[in-house]
């Protein structure tokens, strides 16, 4: 039996990940007003997480052996197990989205830009988006409202009100 948005709760919670993915890694998508308003509090209550712990690393000191056998000492920059388990927590909740190739790149260079990161939109949710709202909210005392709803009026073909959504 359809519930809201005349989805099953399976298909809802999809069209949710699907859709907190894509504002996440475009910044803005064109949807029906009545998604954007369900949109809304998924993602910032994703965005309010990540900005907790979005700093919270553990530096350790690894020895390894170079390629003459002598040893040395590298740091590493680990999560924590807060924000390991936070990041679990958020992968959970959204689709994992892929780096993509730009048009005058050559491969060697995409693979080179892309070979250390695992998972492109955790990268850019706590490296990038975290650290900008968290600023934001130190400057203006204000945590919440990183997203923006405006109406674009009816679509043409079956009526329904329009909208775009944006990170702030």
């Amino acid at each position: 039996m359809p519930g809201k948005l005349g989805r099953t709760a399976e298909q809802r919670q999809a069209m949710l990940r699907n859709q907190a993915s894509e504002l996440l890694w475009y910044g803005k998508i064109t949807t029906t007003e009545a998604r954007a308003k369900a949109l809304q509090p998924y993602v910032e209550k994703i965005i309010t997480k990540a900005m907790k712990v979005y700093d919270d690393n553990v530096e350790t000191e690894v020895v390894k052996a170079d390629k003459k056998g002598k040893e040395i000492k590298v740091k590493s920059i680990k999560d924590s197990p807060k924000k390991l388990a936070v990041r679990r927590n958020i992968m959970a909740k959204l689709r994992d989205l892929q780096e993509i190739k730009g048009f005058n790149e050559k491969k060697s260079e995409f693979k080179k830009r892309t070979a250390d990161i695992q998972h492109p939109l955790m990268e850019k949710l706590f490296n990038e988006i975290a650290p900008k709202y968290a600023q934001r909210k130190e400057e203006l005392g204000q945590g919440g409202g990183y997203t923006r709803i405006y109406l674009l009026g009816q679509r043409r073909g079956d009526g329904a009100e329009e909208a775009i959504i944006e990170l702030v």
